[in-house]
């Protein structure tokens, strides 16, 4: 399906692939997906279900995929960081977090990208945010 005519099907292989990102056959298939030249539903419907495993497995796709993405494609990427990252503070606080480990990555893209998305990350004012434990 991650390489179906059919942006649809491409979206669906994207969302499903997500789950299985840990494993070491699914990197390259998901960051294809993510940089999808054909439709770029397909780059932030991936993007998104990358994004909401919260885990640093996920960041590291879409912090490869950042580094080499042409304009139009990232600004697809950041709209799925947006969406995913826009309303709690907290989750937006722990992948920040995630993403400074990947800051010493082995892979040179990861590294470039892990900036990218912390930079992205940084820039949100998520509308939930934590309380100070002085305010509890």
């Amino acid at each position: 399906m991650a390489r179906s005519a059919d942006h649809r099907d491409r979206a669906d292989a994207g969302r499903a692939l997500a789950v299985f990102a840990d494993l070491r056959q699914a990197c390259e298939p998901l960051v294809a997906l993510v940089l999808d030249p054909h439709d770029t539903f397909v780059t932030w419907a991936t993007a998104v279900a990358l994004l909401r495993r919260q885990d640093k497995v996920g960041y590291a796709v879409i912090s490869r995929a950042l580094a080499v993405a042409d304009d139009n494609t990232s600004d697809w990427i950041h709209t799925a960081i947006r969406e995913v990252f826009a309303v709690y503070g907290r989750e937006r606080d722990a992948a920040v977090r995630e993403c400074r480990a990947l800051l010493d990555d082995a892979d040179g893209h990861v590294r470039a990208g892990a900036r990218l998305l912390t930079t992205a990350l940084n820039a949100l004012s998520p509308i939930l945010l934590p309380l100070e434990p002085e305010a509890i």
